[in-house]
């Protein structure tokens, strides 16, 4: 673990409950600084493709009728093909996990190489279990209260309370994130709030 200075390509985990803004944040900071954004969930899908590393070994696991018309990956027919079968998600999760890592880490090292930004954002939901502050200088925890999150979450992918709770349960608590991260984004508020903690942050940097 590093520290945030001019002068080279900063990497920064971006880590934090669903429901917690994350892509606004990011959305932000992509418009103000000289970065690249990185989304593991982006980054999973592209890895699926034919030509990459994860589209054999998934089509050997779980067979050719996961694929479309188009000889790719159909993620619909690939959710049946793993529903409801814990076993066969726990080896589908064996191949995608550490192969978006891999692929994250040659960027990071690309960049870094390169030279040319000031940062690498990299967002990850299992950001600190997958042991990202091991090639992060820093990490960030985009925190907003439980009531904000239930509430963007009814809101903007139109949830039940029951699946609220379900999926936050299985997420790390807030002490976890804060134990892990050295900086926190209150995203309670407005995004200027956040972006104002964020442009104090990265006071050395100027922005866009």
């Amino acid at each position: 673990m590093g520290e945030i200075h001019p002068g080279k390509t900063n990497i920064i985990g971006i880590t934090g409950g669903v429901g917690a803004g994350k892509s606004t944040v990011l959305g932000y900071i992509g418009e103000h600084y000289n970065c690249r954004i990185i989304l593991s969930d982006d980054v999973a899908n592209d890895i699926k493709k034919k030509g990459y590393p994860a589209y054999n070994q998934l089509v050997e696991l779980l067979g050719e009728d996961i694929l479309g018309d188009d000889g790719e990956i159909d993620r619909g027919k690939m959710a049946l093909a793993i529903f409801n079968n814990k076993n066969m998600l726990k080896n589908v999760n064996n191949i995608l996990h550490p192969a978006v890592n891999t692929f994250i880490i040659n960027i990071i090292e690309d960049e870094k190489a390169r030279g040319e930004l000031d940062f690498v954002f990299v967002e990850a939901a299992l950001l600190i279990e997958n042991g990202y502050d091991k090639i992060t200088d820093e990490l960030w925890y985009v925190y907003a209260s439980e009531d904000v999150r239930r509430q963007r979450l009814r809101d903007s992918r139109g949830y039940s309370d029951e699946k609220i709770t379900s999926i936050l349960e299985k997420q790390l608590d807030d002490a976890s994130f804060r134990e892990h991260c050295q900086f926190v984004i209150d995203n309670s508020g407005s995004l200027q709030d956040a972006a104002a903690q964020i442009d104090q942050r990265l006071s050395e940097f100027e922005t866009r």
